[in-house]
């Protein structure tokens, strides 16, 4: 096709004498968006397009240059299957996320902030990078329809979360207070690389004991399960939920043997008599 007139949203091009068509810009090229067929040609410029349509009602031809060549995003598929590690170089990053570009294929693969690490703030663990440094990512996802490749960084490495994978809702774990602030405390299951936040709320059952200021960080502690989900990777742990098991488990266990005083729970004794009363 001869290019006879570049215009901003592509080219016009003579298939034969007295046969134009448009060449859009959305068929120059698979990765670069938005491109203009003036960076790429001249007029009088001879280029090879496929036809992608011919409506002879319409007396319509749709051209496209692009698949010409081949779809890079097929190509990086072949080569880098899903599950793939290997070495890109960061070429551009925004304030949510990296893109990566890998070996000599002229697509960058996209890589989000949430896929940098298991343990910190993703958005804070963004800043550290730079362009032009070398990574070792794992390709996630790949749409060469929608142009679309995903990687993570993350994935590359051994996940804490797994620690989890054996254990239960309502389940008691030993954590130790990592930090505290006014909002809770800052926690990590022993034999996890993980840290998690227990509420202030999930402190005690006694409002005047869900203090944070009552640890200084460093000490040990139970607490139980309140939420887990794997899929989700979900995890929620209450102190509080502990106490109420153990004070329904003693409740249980002494209901019959009278007031409770010596039970290490202040109510304990109210709600034995209660109990009793329930009977009645």
């Amino acid at each position: 096709a001869k290019v006879v007139k570049i215009m901003d949203f592509g080219a016009f091009c003579e298939l034969e004498p007295g046969l134009t068509t448009l060449l859009h810009s959305s068929e120059l090229s698979w990765t670069k968006k938005n491109v203009s067929a003036k960076k790429m040609f001249k007029i009088g410029d001879e280029i090879e397009c496929v036809i992608t349509e011919i409506d002879k009602d319409k007396r319509r031809v749709a051209i496209s240059h692009r698949l010409t060549q081949e779809n890079p995003f097929e190509t990086f598929e072949k080569k880098f299957p899903i599950n793939t590690i290997v070495e890109g170089e960061i070429v551009n990053k925004n304030e949510y996320s990296l893109f990566v570009k890998i070996e000599d294929l002229d697509v960058d693969a996209f890589l989000h902030c949430n896929d940098l690490t298991y343990s910190s703030n993703g958005e804070e663990e963004l800043a550290k990078y730079k362009k032009s440094e070398k990574i070792k990512v794992k390709v996630l996802e790949i749409k060469p329809s929608e142009q679309k490749i995903r990687v993570g960084l993350r994935q590359t490495q051994p996940d804490p979360f797994e620690w989890f994978k054996d254990k239960s809702k309502n389940q008691t774990i030993t954590v130790k207070v990592m930090s505290t602030d006014n909002k809770g405390l800052i926690v990590r299951p022993e034999g996890c690389d993980m840290d998690f936040q227990i509420k202030k709320s999930a402190i005690a059952i006694n409002a005047a004991d869900a203090r944070p200021s009552r640890w200084t960080g460093g000490e040990k502690l139970d607490c139980a399960i309140a939420e887990l989900d794997l899929e989700k990777r979900k995890v929620s742990l209450s102190i509080k939920l502990l106490e109420e098991i153990e004070k329904k488990e003693a409740l249980e266990k002494y209901g019959s043997e009278g007031s409770g005083k010596n039970l290490p729970f202040s109510s304990l004794s109210e709600d034995l008599k209660k109990k009793e009363e329930d009977k009645e």
